[in-house]
């Protein structure tokens, strides 16, 4: 659940930046600055949980595969938005920062596309308890009620 954070952050820096480079805006400027540092922090929180579950899954499957790339990925997309971060000063963005930063967003879409295949089609990081007749949340411990 700690992905939409960096994710969202990322986002929002982008279209900071448009904002920024169309009306020449110090604030949206500003704006994509704090956003990429939410965003690489963020980031930072959330990678040890999926190791973790990259860890958990069997050995030379399609899933570790997919896994492998999504997490690689991630480095990358990390990599770039810290790059665009590392290279803004005040309130003066040069294009490569930008562009990084939307580099970092296509990447972001590919290794999103990744996950979704781990959750969706491999049921990594998924409840065993999962499926139309699966138990309130809420309880405390819904296992003793899994049929």
């Amino acid at each position: 659940m700690l992905i939409p954070l960096p994710i969202g952050a990322f986002g929002l820096a982008v279209v900071s930046d448009a904002v920024a480079s169309h009306g020449k805006s110090r604030e949206a400027a500003a704006t994509a600055k704090r956003a990429l540092e939410f965003g690489v922090v963020t980031a930072l929180v959330a990678a040890p949980f999926g190791v973790i579950d990259w860890l958990g899954i069997t050995p030379r499957t399609r899933a570790t595969r997919v896994g492998f790339w999504h997490g690689l990925g991630n480095l990358g997309v990390l990599g770039l938005f810290a790059a665009s971060r590392l290279l803004r000063n005040g309130t003066r963005v040069p294009p490569s920062a930008r562009w990084l930063a939307v580099a970092g967003l296509g990447l972001a879409g590919v290794t999103a596309w990744l996950g979704g295949e781990l959750v969706d089609r491999h049921g990594i990081g998924v409840s065993d308890l999962v499926g139309e007749n699966a138990p309130s949340s809420l309880l405390r411990d819904a296992r003793i009620y899994a049929t």
